[in-house]
């Protein structure tokens, strides 16, 4: 087996004044600060007819569409977003001007008296209203064998349908951005995921060279998904309201105000038919997966790849004939979210496999496992497990350890058990990382080493793991390894701090340089060492047609959730959870169980309390006190474990790990609470209300 470093022992940077303290970009002080402020729309859409300004102070700006220097979108993968609202709005909170000066109470006197005019029209709120008008902002398909073929053929057909909500980030720092011009070079700082991200919008919206912009990631006090875009468009705000106004600009979000407008994860309608066989196996699915993308399209064409690649879960099925579309509504734009659409299709197949076993008289568990990818099976999308699957160990693990098959025939009503299988790509889709080509250098300066990347700290233990892999490599004190500042202008780009890959791609890139090194350590001279990431060659992709390898290779899990329901009120109590998990081999087992735990926290969140809903396309919950978030009392015992399973080409063979836990807790959950009241449950959160109507039958 290859070298487990999981033991290794983090000692403190003897040269750091560890004092407890963090500075976040709130915390960050700027001689001539000026305060910016964001009028947004208060309409879902609607032409802007007219915009009336009041009498504005000396040392006090407004900022609009007309301060633009280059472009006014905001680059991501469809740079569709205004970054300024120009003729018309399209959601509520969009961004239409900027008030900007010294003081915060005169700024927000000047907001209360502008009057914007408006010419409200027609607008979409729901999937359903959206469906019907086909605005679809991008359509994808794929499919494997012959699916059509055989439901014309099949005797046994059933259809199902499942539907899941929104869900706000929550990290407890709130957005946060400031910029200044230092002679004539942008510098940005601020709270966010992907500094190359926020450095690429800007040298479109800014119309500046590239060496004259600089991104600076400060200490960033969560994210989740909702630093990966979003940073691009306030990054914006605030660097076209310095270069108007030639002070530093510093703009931080309240709570309300990062609810109201800032990115979500998609509300989906996942529809399934299902053909079988003769013994009752499932032979073909047609799967049609709809996400709300709200009124831009943005980052959603890569959410959607991820759910429709996720579309058949954990199980070999010969046929599939997979569809998915993003839809426009006027809503608030969806974005990154922990799992990046595979929550959505995987709580779906989970319960589509639960339901045909229930209908089918048979063990849940034992129907799924009939059906479990082996290695050298053909993915969903036609590609190859190359790995050796261990699910079938996993599942023994989790089952042992929950006692699950005890509990599952002891249970009264209002008890339940529910069991969920996963898996998670792991980098990004097709050939994604290709594109990105990320690089990474070490440099060494006597015993000292330090990290240059663009991946960033977000309380997730970057920096802890990719130190840890440098150090054991070259076999000396985690003290001697610096992890560098994530400013553009010193490190090159490793690529985003997204879609689980930062250990097993950018950590994978240090430990063959930090290999390199060790074989020069005895160099007297200060040296540097890059080099870039390459896909492994045995790997296909065909992008015109979602065929081949989606991913190099997956992470797997199994979770088991105990539930118990209030017979009255249908309040859901989590009562347990065991998890037990394939990520290769854990760089660090303390820092990786807690970010097990946080994404399972996220996951029953999710599934159970976190309800966002709009009416006329403002969101109902506006702040903490009407969106609940679960508290250290609704989270129960987790327990994380994991199976070794060495992955070639990850550092000391590890793998993804960082989105797989809020991957697979909802289905878990729901499973449980299907078992409890022996009621189809095909919707997420689950609510004590619904939960009512269907105990009752309505």
């Amino acid at each position: 087996m290859k070298e487990n470093i999981s033991k290794s022992i983090l000692r403190v940077d003897s040269r750091k004044k560890i004092n407890g303290e963090a500075k976040y970009i709130s915390d960050w002080k700027f001689d001539n600060v000026l305060y910016a402020k964001t009028i947004r729309s208060t309409v879902a859409k609607a032409k802007i007819l007219s915009i009336t300004l009041p009498e504005i102070p000396a040392g006090y700006y407004i900022v609009d569409k007309n301060e633009v220097p280059g472009i006014n979108r905001m680059q991501t993968v469809v740079s569709d977003h205004p970054v300024f609202a120009e003729n018309d709005v399209q959601y509520i909170g969009q961004p239409i001007l900027l008030v900007v000066g010294p003081d915060r109470e005169i700024i927000y006197s000047i907001v209360a008296k502008i009057e914007i005019q408006y010419k409200e029209q027609e607008a979409l709120f729901t999937l359903e209203e959206a469906e019907k008008k086909s605005t679809v902002f991008t359509d994808y398909h794929y499919r494997k064998g012959e699916p059509e073929t055989v439901f014309q053929q099949s005797g046994q057909l059933i259809e199902d349908e499942f539907t899941t909500g929104y869900q706000e980030h929550v990290y407890l720092e709130p957005q946060g951005i400031a910029a200044e011009f230092k002679e004539d070079t942008l510098f940005v700082y601020g709270s966010m995921q992907c500094p190359f991200y926020v450095k690429n919008a800007l040298l479109d919206t800014m119309d500046l060279p590239e060496d004259k912009i600089r991104v600076v990631q400060t200490i960033t006090g969560g994210a989740f998904g909702g630093k990966e875009e979003f940073p691009s468009l306030t990054a914006c705000h605030v660097a076209i309201a310095a270069h108007k106004t030639r002070h530093p600009i510093m703009m931080i979000y309240d709570r309300s105000e990062d609810i109201l407008c800032s990115t979500k994860r998609h509300p989906s309608k996942i529809r399934y038919k299902v053909a079988f066989d003769k013994n009752n196996q499932v032979l073909a699915l047609d799967v049609d997966v709809l996400l709300n993308a709200g009124a831009y399209n943005g980052l959603s064409p890569a959410v959607l790849q991820r759910a429709i690649f996720a579309a058949g879960g954990v199980y070999n099925i010969p046929h599939i004939n997979v569809r998915g579309r993003n839809f426009m509504t006027n809503a608030v734009p969806s974005g990154a979210y922990r799992g990046f659409g595979a929550p959505q299709t995987i709580f779906g197949i989970e319960m589509l496999f639960y339901n045909i076993a229930v209908k089918l008289g048979v063990d849940p568990l034992e129907y799924k496992m009939r059906h479990l990818l082996k290695k050298n099976d053909p993915t969903s999308t036609g590609g190859q497990i190359r790995e050796e699957v261990k699910l079938p160990e996993i599942i023994k693990k989790v089952i042992e350890k929950s006692d699950y098959y005890n509990k599952l025939k002891t249970n009264k009503k209002y008890q339940g058990i529910g069991i969920s299988l996963f898996l998670h790509g792991c980098g990004f889709t097709g050939k994604g990382e290709s594109v990105i080509n990320g690089k990474i250098t070490l440099e060494k300066n006597k015993d000292i080493v330090t990290l240059k990347v663009s991946s960033v700290e977000m309380g997730q233990g970057a920096e802890t793991a990719l130190r840890k892999i440098v150090a054991q490599t070259l076999k000396i004190p985690i003290e001697n390894v610096i992890y560098g500042e994530v400013d553009t202008g010193l490190v090159p780009d490793s690529g985003p701090t997204v879609a689980s890959r930062t250990t097993m791609i950018v950590g994978g890139l240090l430990r063959e340089t930090a290999m390199e090194m060790k074989t020069r350590w005895n160099e007297t001279e200060q040296f540097e060492i890059s080099k870039r990431y390459e896909h492994p060659k045995y790997l296909h992709w065909d992008d015109d047609n979602f065929s081949g390898d989606a991913y190099p290779v997956y992470s797997w899990g199994a979770n088991v959730a105990e539930v118990e329901i209030d017979p009255v009120s249908y309040e859901i109590t989590i009562k347990n959870i065991e998890a037990v998990y394939d990520v290769g081999v854990p760089i660090d087992n303390r820092a990786l169980k807690g970010q097990m735990q946080g994404g399972i926290a996220q996951g029953i969140g999710w599934a159970t309390i976190e309800v966002m809903e709009s009416e006329n396309g403002k969101l109902k919950q506006s702040n903490l006190t009407d969106y609940k978030v679960p508290t250290s009392m609704d989270i129960p015992e987790i327990h994380c474990s994991f199976v070794l399973n060495p992955y070639e080409f990850g550092p000391f063979g590890a793998k993804c790990a960082g989105e797989l836990p809020s991957v697979g807790v909802p289905p878990a959950v729901a499973e449980a609470v299907a078992n409890a009241l022996n009621k189809t449950i095909n919707h997420l959160p689950i609510t004590p209300e619904k939960l009512m109507e269907i105990d009752n039958g309505n």
